[in-house]
């Protein structure tokens, strides 16, 4: 056999409908979009390795769910086309639709309120007094009374307000 001897027609012809290709990455992309946003709604601003095993095993599940039969190139590209598309209309839609900005983006969530821990929400989003403290401590806070406001932002991040008073005496 030839190294050059292969199917390039093969390559780039239509194994699955394009309908099909395009109904499976849209049920799939809004199944997974579900899951990312609601049941694993957010970490604490970074990605721990079991998220991120997590993630690469979804991936790999959804894969041939997506796919199914298809083995060419351009069936993949039909595929990852319909994924660009709704991840686009998705954003443009947050965008210009407040209604649907408040379904897809977290809102966030108060953590710290007054000095102190708002325990219920802490628990409501798996994070310990520590990280809490640990956020406070790399703002240069050393005091946790002297913290107006601790709020876990939508992309994972915490943001830390300090009580007037306190930074007029600093």
């Amino acid at each position: 056999m030839n190294i050059f001897d292969f199917d390039l027609a093969g390559i780039f012809s239509l194994t699955v409908s394009p309908l099909e290709l395009i109904l499976r990455g849209t049920l799939l992309y809004w199944f997974l979009f579900i899951v990312l946003r609601f049941i694993l709604r957010r970490d604490v601003g970074s990605l721990g390795v079991s998220d991120f095993l997590f993630v690469v095993i979804l991936g790999d599940a959804a894969q041939n769910g997506m796919i199914g039969s298809a083995t060419s190139v351009t069936d993949g590209m039909v595929l990852i086309g319909t994924l660009v598309f709704w991840s686009y209309m998705l954003d443009f839609m947050s965008f210009h639709v407040p209604v649907i900005q408040r379904f897809t983006a977290a809102q966030r969530l108060c953590l710290v309120r007054d000095g102190k821990l708002q325990r219920r929400n802490m628990r409501r989003e798996f994070i310990t007094d520590e990280e809490v403290k640990a956020k406070i401590r790399q703002e240069g806070v050393e005091d946790l009374a002297t913290v107006k406001r601790v709020y876990l932002e939508a992309d994972g991040e915490m943001s830390v307000i300090v009580n007037d008073e306190v930074k007029a005496a600093a």
